[in-house]
């Protein structure tokens, strides 16, 4: 960042990671320019408020975020309390959003639509390096303005881009004209969204635990709404993966969850259709009919997609990326993390050398730096800003002494396609219930992923 020294770096993001990037520039004296799509910080998390984490509010805070907000009288939560999804936005991005050194540097309803270097596209290498970046960017107001910027830290997540409700990692047939019909991917069933499912035929389509906590959640709102059906297809042969290990789980709530969603199939309270692989969707006037590869059909008033996420990399076109052909993370990393091979708690600490690309000062992070691999923790995107902050700043031994520990048993099972971040549903008992309320609590994520499971998988 030599030569572009008194331009700002571009944050593509303001949920935790996004933030905590930002945090840790002005620790080192550089100037953030934070972009956010949404209307405040953390609007994706926003949209799953109700759903409530396994993980303690200790493993969701990043240090250089807190040593920010505690210069401000800010108390942080009781550690070993699990958050919702609501309090994590409300109790921590909201207030380190608030704060005057981050809110002069934060720009909301600013959609990233490209970046690339200043002048030149793709094609051109000479003094590539030296050349600053542009982030255009459509802001609120309706313009589209050019950002100058001397390095890009895309911390923008995969919320915005699930996986398709089809076969073959494409949309099924009829299945973007079915829009209406299709619910956001962790709906808030009996809440906020309540009237969208209440007394209807529910497809949840899905093996992984946003499914399970979906399915359990329209089970609580049958005993309200009886002439509520629930419905749910697993591409496998059979769904023992989402009943998971029970008694016998490493994470007790996870397998209450498990053990729930198995209860409510053999009770008849959920209609399960295994080996369903879904080939179109066929918009009718009150419903939609969905069919499987085999024939197969069934009909839906609504269809909830527990599919999983991708990355979007249609703005990074002009930008020279390196990735693992697979998982559609940073090259060197990809092998780490494939959910093929790696759970949660066997990758290894990795920070700015594995997570750059060929284009200098261009870096991916947070969830999306994972691609299509479930296996993200907030703890590791934290370690990863902070490794790549000090790299920007020319501190290349702090950039390359990366330290994360990350339990292995009872984080994740990789035959499951399970995310670290696995979410417990709202209605579980008080704020210290479940697998984290032990003195030492085993560390798993909050639900950024929210896939609990690959899109081939399910």
């Amino acid at each position: 960042m030599d030569a572009a020294q008194n331009l700002p770096v571009a944050v593509i993001g303001a949920g935790p990671v996004g933030l905590a990037a930002a945090a840790h520039l002005l620790e080192r004296g550089l100037e953030p320019l934070i972009l956010e799509a949404g209307t405040t910080a953390g609007a994706a998390i926003d949209q799953w408020r109700h759903i409530r984490l396994f993980s303690p509010w200790r493993f969701n805070l990043d240090a250089a975020a807190v040593r920010l907000l505690e210069s401000a009288g800010w108390e942080a939560p009781r550690p070993t309390a699990l958050p919702y999804g609501g309090e994590l936005v409300d109790n921590y991005l909201a207030p380190l959003a608030g704060l005057p050194e981050i809110a002069s540097r934060l720009q909301t309803g600013a959609r990233v639509v490209a970046v690339t270097r200043a002048g030149m596209d793709k094609t051109h290498t000479r003094n590539r390096d030296t050349t600053p970046f542009t982030v255009r960017v459509e802001h609120a107001d309706g313009e589209t303005r050019d950002h100058t910027v001397a390095a890009v830290i895309d911390a923008s997540g995969t919320w915005s881009r699930r996986n398709p409700l089809g076969t073959s990692g494409l949309p099924a047939i009829g299945e973007n004209t079915a829009a209406d019909r299709i619910s956001a991917p962790l709906p808030d069933v009996t809440g906020r969204d309540r009237a969208a499912f209440a007394g209807r035929r529910v497809l949840v389509v899905g093996a992984g635990h946003s499914a399970a906590n979906t399915l359990t959640s329209l089970a609580d709102l049958t005993r309200e709404e009886p002439e509520t059906r629930i419905l749910w297809t697993v591409r496998g042969a059979s769904a023992a993966k989402v009943y998971g290990g029970r008694d016998a789980d490493g994470l007790p709530a996870r397998g209450q969850l498990g053990g729930r969603v198995r209860r409510l199939v053999e009770a008849g309270k959920i209609e399960l259709h295994t080996g369903f692989g879904i080939s179109s969707l066929k918009s009718l006037d009150s419903h939609v009919t969905v069919e499987a590869a085999d024939g197969r059909t069934l009909e839906a008033d609504v269809v909830v997609p527990c599919t999983g996420f991708r990355p979007d990399l249609d703005i990074l076109r002009e930008i020279r990326l390196e990735l693992d052909p697979a998982v559609e993370a940073p090259r060197e990393l990809g092998p780490l993390i494939d959910p093929e091979f790696h759970s949660c708690g066997t990758v290894p600490p990795h920070g700015a050398r594995l997570l750059a690309h060929p284009d200098k000062d261009f870096y991916i992070v947070g969830m999306k730096s994972y691609g299509r691999a479930p296996t993200f923790l907030l703890a590791t995107g934290y370690e990863q800003v902070r490794s790549v902050v000090a790299a920007l700043a020319g501190d290349r031994e702090a950039a390359d002494t990366v330290q994360l520990e990350l339990p292995e048993t009872g984080v994740c099972s990789t035959d499951a396609g399970s995310s670290c971040d696995i979410p417990s549903p709202a209605t579980a008992a008080g704020p210290d219930a479940g697998c984290c309320s032990a003195p030492e609590p085993v560390l798993v994520g909050f639900p950024t992923g929210l896939s609990h499971g690959r899109s081939g998988g399910n």
